[in-house]
């Protein structure tokens, strides 16, 4: 009984504080040192949530640029479902996916090497960020699209783009839902000719 008695009592104090304390303590440093992130890296405008930074969304039309597909729930860019397609390399369905996805971007470019980033999806089928490749290949189509010439775009994608983590790790990249927001602004400030 004595045994009953102190597992009771440790699982008590355990939960209290690894299930109560530790989480409101880490909550709170993070709300003070990490405010943005601790908050969802959200993008606000005009009192809006336009999205997270952290999150790929889908954008369509030639006006923006595209995300890396996703394989996130049935219809993609599910938060809630986040998961890669787990197809291997050789499976048909993939090679088909694939083959779809270069297609589609040929027909804008026959010339163009395509970034293995535009036509995959990433392992969470939800990531927020393209290469510089993929963002490249698709400057001439969103200029047209906005009206805009090539370097107002190209000089977006460059004020936008990211490094490697900690100089090192990683390559440099742009936020596809930053840079589209940042386009958005841009048109919306440009004065018609």
């Amino acid at each position: 009984m004595n045994q009953i008695r102190a597992a009771g009592v440790l699982f008590g104090i355990m939960f209290v504080v690894t299930g109560i304390i530790y989480p409101l303590i880490t909550l709170n440093v993070a709300q003070m040192l990490f405010p943005h992130q601790a908050k969802g890296s959200l993008i606000i405008a005009n009192d809006k949530i336009i999205g997270s930074e952290l999150i790929g969304q889908n954008f369509s039309g030639a006006s923006y640029f595209h995300s890396r597909p996703s394989a996130a729930g049935p219809d993609g860019y599910d938060a809630s479902n986040s998961s890669a397609s787990n197809l291997a390399p050789t499976n048909s369905d993939f090679i088909k996916a694939v083959s779809d996805r270069a297609t589609t971007i040929r027909a804008i470019d026959k010339l163009v090497p395509i970034p293995v980033d535009i036509v995959t999806s990433s392992a969470s089928g939800l990531d927020p960020h393209i290469s510089i490749d993929a963002a490249k290949i698709q400057i001439a189509t969103v200029a047209l699209a906005r009206h805009l010439d090539a370097q107002a775009v190209t000089a977006v994608v460059n004020e936008n783009t990211e490094g490697r983590f900690l100089g090192l790790f990683g390559e440099q990249r742009v936020n596809v839902l930053k840079i589209n927001f940042a386009l958005d602004h841009l048109t919306a400030h440009s004065v018609a000719p």
